[in-house]
């Protein structure tokens, strides 16, 4: 590898984790301002949400420009083709999070209505833990770390579903929880899609250390 190359992907590598730590930012406050009606906090989640598109921008214009420049091959061409869907997906879980920010604006306005546990609890942590470990994978190339990411995945599905369950039993009790059932119903997928997209980047990082690629095994 040439020493214009690896300084070029070592840049790249910081990119990606600028980004990764924005998104973490974005979700851990889109998050509390759910949790603890904090309105001030989903504000500040839906105003940065610029920045967020403005770096997936650029770190997809540099991948574009190192593949021209160095044409890479074996690892290095897996782990460009890896940041631009890392990349991407971060961009889209940043999205994610503003869904959120925005429900959590229009919840904190509202009466409370019960919800489970596993969401307000199991359900974020697993959800900050799964991105910031599968970014963790990714950088340190920690198969094992990705495969942990993959199989917390379906927790977090039976939550999803469970509140399906919990809020059709509420809305049928009290139909005028209805708007606000929605509301709580909508953040637990976009919760869910979140773990979904780091679901893929660990199996991104499967792929770029062992060359298999087992997104529909």
């Amino acid at each position: 590898m040439s020493r214009h190359l690896q300084r070029d992907l070592d840049k790249l590598k910081k990119e990606i984790l600028q980004l990764g730590n924005m998104v973490e930012t974005a979700i851990s406050n889109a998050i509390l301002s759910l949790n603890d009606r904090r309105p001030d906090l989903a504000d500040q989640v839906i105003s940065n949400e610029i920045h967020i598109d403005n770096k997936e921008v650029m770190i997809e214009e540099e991948c574009l420009k190192i593949l021209a420049l160095h044409q890479p091959v074996a690892m290095d061409l897996r782990f460009i083709v890896v940041v631009l869907k890392v990349n991407n997906d971060l961009e889209r879980m940043g999205d994610f999070a503003v869904n959120i920010a925005k429900r959590a604006l229009f919840l904190s306005s509202e009466k409370p209505i019960p919800s489970p546990p596993e969401f307000s609890e199991v359900m974020s942590n697993n959800i900050r833990t799964m991105v910031r470990n599968s970014l963790d994978a990714m950088v340190k190339l920690d198969v094992d770390l990705a495969r942990s990411v993959i199989a917390m995945d379906n927790e977090v599905d039976d939550i999803n579903r469970q509140m399906y369950v919990e809020f059709q039993t509420l809305v049928e009790e009290d139909p005028t929880t209805i708007k606000r059932a929605l509301g709580l119903l909508s953040t637990s997928r976009y919760l869910e899609r979140i773990a979904d997209l780091a679901t893929n980047i660990a199996e991104d990082v499967v792929f770029m250390v062992e060359g298999e690629v087992i997104r529909h095994q």
